[in-house]
């Protein structure tokens, strides 16, 4: 131990989360700390700052009821680690790890440091293999990839927690018999959320396959900043030791962020955007980073963290952040959400940056690359036509935007909008994208092939193509010259 086991006895000060101690010794950085108040109960802390006389200590049970004169403290010499073993899945566990279900902690296991080991990049293996959600947004146009880690930017209000407990239930790989284990972390969420989660894997029988870590609204803010690290922990365990597919789900960062910030206006830091530390990327990549696949171990780690964005603000500095360290997003839209759209993944912010390299022959299909592609493109379309029709009115336009505008509200109806207990396989989703296809002309499916075009493009009904009329209209015209 650092200092043989010493107590410290008094505190300099208390400054909302964090004590700080006066003329301590041997004391060093993200050292674990016993802080016991006046009736001799323990609290865990964690050294923040060092200086040659005094040490700045956060106490992750908060400092309410302690007393600057009887408070003792005793450094433990080790940075914080928590036990892990596979038989901590099934059970449901506070901030730090420790079990809320009524049942034992976890007796066995190795104990591992929760701020993890960094992985060298050169052992990393590139994220190939594509993930079936179930969900035709997420699997058709914005590719999970095992190994990724895609996050959610939603927005108050809107069902991010919904799509999250659907992911997990229908989560599987596509070609290879194997149940993914799920890590789910929450930070600074309601109860009645926690218990949305926990009765949602109950009735679908996933429970067994989840370990939770809630740190809820109640608890103190500051054990936020530990509970996505003790959960990674446990993730990288399972899957880089015992070769397991692990998928974490992180919700809500933005409220990890929030503590955060508390803690460094509490330390004195100069603050940077909107009161935010000046690490917040660094912080926020010690956590992102550690998802993947690493060569020699058949597991790996696939993260989504949720975050909700304040007043939708995707320019905010946590989604902006975030967006810079991830493989792309999923953004929900509260003007979908608001027509009745569920999930309401907006087709046009969204993207998967590794979904070129899990999608295609042996993988999902030919077809998928081009058909997601030609999707974004007569979307894209459609928000243009939507915005002239805003101004000059839908009867104005032509009948080529009309064509445009009906292939919008089938693409919602149809292709979007689905069950919150639907599950579609690839198969179905690609032939819904073809079949909401049908409502554009041959002509306007510039992004696809001959050969795919022929095989998957098949219009329910002779429906009047703009460029047959337009062409009748001219030798009408043609005839009137020569009479």
């Amino acid at each position: 131990m650092g200092t043989g086991g010493l107590e410290y006895v008094g505190l300099g000060r208390i400054e909302g989360p964090l004590v700080v101690v006066e003329k301590v010794d041997d004391v060093a950085f993200d050292e674990v700390v016993e802080v016991l108040d006046a009736s001799g109960a323990p609290r865990i802390g964690q050294v923040l700052d060092v200086s040659r006389r005094h040490a700045v200590v956060q106490v992750l049970e908060g400092t309410s009821g302690l007393s600057s004169a009887v408070t003792r403290v005793r450094f433990l010499g080790t940075s914080l680690t928590i036990p892990v073993s596979s038989r901590m899945l099934g059970r449901v566990f506070d901030g730090i790890g420790r079990p809320t279900d009524g049942g034992p902690p976890p007796f066995r296991g190795k104990h591992l440091d929760v701020h993890g080991s960094p992985i060298n990049p050169y052992s990393r293996t590139y994220p190939r293999d594509f993930i079936q959600t179930g969900i035709s947004a997420i699997d058709g146009m914005n590719t999970l990839v095992r190994g990724q880690k895609l996050p959610i930017f939603s927005g108050s209000g809107l069902p991010h927690n919904r799509i999250a407990a659907q992911i997990t239930r229908q989560a599987k790989l596509l070609r290879e018999d194997i149940e993914f284990r799920i890590v789910f972390a929450a930070m600074g969420v309601k109860h009645d959320v926690a218990q949305f989660f926990i009765r949602g894997f109950e009735e679908s029988g996933v429970l067994s396959n989840v370990a939770m870590f809630l740190s809820l609204a109640s608890a103190p803010s500051i054990e936020r900043l530990l509970t996505p690290r003790v959960a990674l922990t446990l993730a990288e365990h399972l899957a880089f030791d015992l070769g397991m597919h692990v998928l974490v789900i992180l919700t809500d960062m933005t409220n990890y962020c929030e503590s955060l910030r508390e803690v460094g206006t509490a330390r004195g830091e100069i603050p940077a955007r909107k009161g935010y530390p000046g690490y917040l990327y660094s912080d926020l990549a010690s956590i992102y980073e550690r998802a993947g696949r690493v060569k020699g171990s058949e597991g790996s780690i696939t993260q989504m963290p949720i975050l909700t964005m304040p007043s939708d603000d995707i320019s905010h500095p946590v989604p902006d952040l975030t967006g810079y360290i991830t493989e792309g997003q999923i953004v929900l839209e509260r003007d979908l959400f608001q027509r009745g759209i569920y999930p309401p993944i907006a087709g046009l912010p969204s993207l998967s940056r590794l979904m070129k390299d899990g999608i295609g022959p042996e993988r999902t299909r030919d077809d998928h690359a081009h058909l997601a592609s030609q999707l974004f493109a007569a979307y894209s379309r459609v928000k243009q036509v939507r915005g002239l029709a805003a101004v000059i009115g839908e009867e104005e336009l032509s009948t080529l935007d009309k064509r445009y505008v009906e292939f919008g509200n089938r693409f919602e109806q149809e292709y979007l909008k689905q069950g919150e207990y639907e599950e579609r396989s690839i198969e179905q989703t690609l032939e819904l994208g073809w079949k909401v296809m049908t409502s554009l002309p041959r002509a306007e499916l510039y992004r696809v092939t001959k050969e795919e075009i022929e095989k998957h493009y098949k219009p329910e009904a002779a429906a009047p193509q703009p460029e047959e009329t337009s062409s009748a209209s001219d030798d009408a015209d043609e005839d009137d010259e020569e009479s």
